[in-house]
C-alpha cells in the first residue's frame, strides 16, 4: 500500500468530542509528532480536520436492484464496478469501509496492490442465508436452483454452516455476516420472522468467536434482533423495528447498532424509477419510518451506534444523504464519532477513527465547522482535502 507524508497545518482538529487548533503531522502514513523531511504542507487554517470516515455496511459488488443480477451476473463486471464504487466512496471522504456481504480476497488484493484507489477494505464474502431468508432471491414462482452467488449463499445445518464460517476465514474474511430476518430486497420472506435456527445461529457464532472473528446479523425487528444477539451475535444490522426493550438488551450484551438509513430513503425517492420491483418497495415503505426512530431508542438505552449506507445499484451516490439522515436522527457529533470512533470499535482497528500518534493517516479538511454547519458533513463541496494513509486523493 502506498503511503506518504503531509503535513495540515492550522487546522481546527477533531479529538473525538472537540476541536482544537493544531498541526496535524503524517509520516509515512502514520500520524505523528513532527513532520517528516520535505513532506508535502497543507495550510489548514480557517478549516476543519476530521479522522476519515468509515461506512460499516457497504457493497462493492451490488451492482443493480436485481437480487440474481447481483449474484449471478459476471464477476468480472461485479469486481471492475466494485472498484469504481469504492473510488467514488474514498472521494466522500469514506477512508474505510467494510463488505458486509460480498467481497472477496481477489479485490481485496488488487486493493493492497494499489492497483487503483481506494478505501481500506474490510469484507466478509458472501452473506449465510437459510433457504428462502432474505439472501435466497428467487421468487416463490421461480423454479430454479440456488445455492450461492456472489453477495450471499444458501447454507442449512449446523455443521454446513461451520464449514462456511472456516471457509470464509480461511480466504481473508473480517467477519461473518448473517441473514436472520426477513428483507426489503428479497422477494419471500416477512421483515419480520426471525430466521435461522439457535443451533444454527450458535455455531457460526462459537466458530467465528474461536477464530477470533465476529458475527453480524441483518436484522429489522425487535424479534429478530433479540433471537441473533442472545444467540452471541455481535453487530445488528439495519434494526429499524427494534422498541426500548430490545435496545436494552443490545446495550447490556455489549452488541452495536449499524443503521442503514440512507437505503431506504433512496429506495424510496428513486426506487420505482429505477425498476425496484413492488414487493421490495412495500417492504421499503414499513422500515423507512421507524429508522432514525431506531437510532434514538439505541443511544437512549446505551447502545454503540455506528454507521452504514448499504446501497445498491445506481443509488450509490445517495452514500452522503446517509449521513444528514443520522444527523437529523442523533445530532452531528454524535453521527461524527459514529463515522470514526465508534465504527472503529465495531471493527476492532485501534488505528482508525482517530488522529492521535499512531493512527492511519486518514483524514478529511471540511471547509466549515461541522458541529455549527452539519451540512459540512454531508456537502460534498465542503470538502477541501481527503487524506488516505498520508496521500491526497482525488
Amino acid at each position: 500500500m502506498r503511503t506518504g507524508s503531509l503535513s495540515i497545518l492550522g487546522a481546527a482538529v477533531w479529538d473525538g468530542e472537540r476541536f482544537e487548533e493544531r498541526d496535524l503531522h503524517i509520516v509515512d502514513g502514520r500520524v505523528a509528532d513532527r513532520p517528516a523531511g520535505g513532506a508535502t504542507t497543507v495550510d489548514g487554517h480557517g478549516q476543519w480536520l476530521i479522522p476519515g470516515l468509515i461506512d460499516a455496511h457497504f457493497h462493492a459488488y451490488a451492482t443493480s436492484q436485481d437480487g440474481l443480477e447481483d449474484e449471478r451476473g459476471p464477476l468480472s463486471f461485479a469486481a471492475i464496478n466494485g472498484t469504481r464504487r469504492l473510488g467514488a466512496a474514498l472521494a466522500r471522504g469514506f477512508t474505510t469501509v467494510r463488505d458486509v456481504a460480498g467481497g472477496d480476497i481477489g479485490l481485496a488484493r488488487a486493493i493492497d496492490a494499489d492497483l487503483f484507489d481506494s478505501p481500506r477494505y474490510l469484507f466478509t464474502g458472501p452473506a449465510l442465508s437459510q433457504t428462502g431468508g432474505h439472501g435466497d432471491p428467487r421468487s416463490a414462482h421461480i423454479d430454479i436452483c440456488f445455492t450461492h452467488g456472489h453477495m450471499c449463499e444458501i447454507v442449512d445445518g449446523v455443521e454446513p454452516l461451520r464449514l462456511a464460517v472456516r471457509n470464509r476465514l480461511r480466504t481473508g474474511a473480517h467477519a461473518i455476516k448473517v441473514m436472520t430476518s426477513g428483507g426489503v430486497f428479497s422477494l419471500t420472506d416477512p421483515i419480520r420472522v426471525p430466521q435461522y435456527s439457535e443451533e444454527e445461529l450458535r455455531a457460526v457464532v462459537a466458530e467465528a468467536t474461536r477464530q477470533q472473528s465476529y458475527v453480524a446479523a441483518h436484522a429489522y425487528s425487535a424479534e429478530a434482533v433479540r433471537h441473533s444477539i442472545d444467540n452471541g451475535v455481535r453487530s445488528i444490522e439495519h434494526g429499524n423495528l427494534i422498541d426500548s426493550p430490545t435496545a436494552q438488551r443490545m446495550a447490556e450484551a455489549g452488541a452495536f447498532l449499524v443503521p442503514t438509513l440512507a437505503a431506504y430513503d433512496a429506495m424510496d425517492r428513486r426506487g420505482a424509477g429505477i425498476g425496484l420491483n413492488a414487493v421490495s418497495l412495500a417492504k421499503n415503505a414499513e422500515v423507512l419510518s421507524h429508522g432514525q426512530e431506531a437510532v434514538r431508542l439505541a443511544l437512549a438505552a446505551g447502545v454503540p451506534v455506528g454507521f452504514g449506507t448499504d446501497l445498491m445499484g445506481e443509488l450509490e451516490d445517495d452514500q452522503l444523504c446517509g449521513v444528514r439522515l443520522q444527523v437529523e436522527a442523533a445530532g452531528a457529533a454524535e453521527t461524527l464519532r459514529s463515522m470514526t470512533t465508534v465504527n472503529a470499535a465495531l471493527i476492532r482497528d485501534e488505528r482508525t477513527g482517530h488522529l492521535g500518534l499512531g493512527a492511519y493517516g486518514d483524514a478529511v479538511l471540511l471547509t466549515a465547522d461541522p458541529l455549527a454547519e452539519p451540512s459540512a458533513l454531508w456537502e460534498q463541496d465542503a470538502r477541501a482535502l481527503v487524506v488516505r494513509a498520508g496521500r491526497a486523493v482525488g
